[in-house]
């Protein structure tokens, strides 16, 4: 039996003084490479353990938080769609960071990439001005950018505890 590791991930390159609506999707797409590269070659145990202090804080956690708020933000918050909510339920609101099985971490990865295309096809063809009640897709795109960069730095601290890997 062969165990899963998360894959090799290359990060995209993009314009650094490209226009706002090529500029923060492909910000946000390098900050989602970066979180995946943190991740690439360690295994569902690994991905799942919580190694800093006191924090219940895992790369695993990481890989389904993320997954939720791609979806909230892009596909319910603003384009409206009926869907469900991921790892989360009224009795255990965490459960994207406390409800963890290794063994399903391909699963668990696999949804996050498929969360992740599917806020770029939201945001397809929209403009940074389109609004969703009170949130302008400028807002969403920057709000998630400080999001994945909040938590790349604590993937960081997380992956470092796993393996030692430090840095990128």
């Amino acid at each position: 039996m062969t165990t899963w590791t998360a894959p090799a991930v290359t990060r995209p390159s993009g314009s650094l003084s490209a226009p706002e609506s090529e500029l923060l999707p492909s910000l946000l797409d390098w900050h989602r490479s970066t979180f995946l590269f943190k991740c690439a070659g360690l295994t569902g145990s690994q991905l799942a353990l919580a190694s800093v202090g006191e924090s219940n804080l895992s790369l695993l956690g990481l890989i389904r938080h993320l997954s939720k708020v791609e979806r909230i933000w892009f596909r319910e918050r603003f384009r409206g769609e009926p869907i469900e909510r991921l790892h989360s339920t009224v009795e255990h609101k965490d459960a994207d960071f406390e409800v963890l099985d290794p063994a399903l971490a391909s699963r668990d990865y696999a949804v996050l990439l498929e969360e992740q295309e599917a806020a770029r096809l939201a945001a397809a063809g929209a403009s940074m001005d389109d609004m969703a009640g009170e949130y302008s897709l400028r807002f969403i795109h920057v709000h998630m950018i400080g999001e994945y960069a909040r938590h790349n730095g604590h993937a960081d601290l997380i992956r470092q505890g796993v393996d030692g890997v430090t840095g990128a």
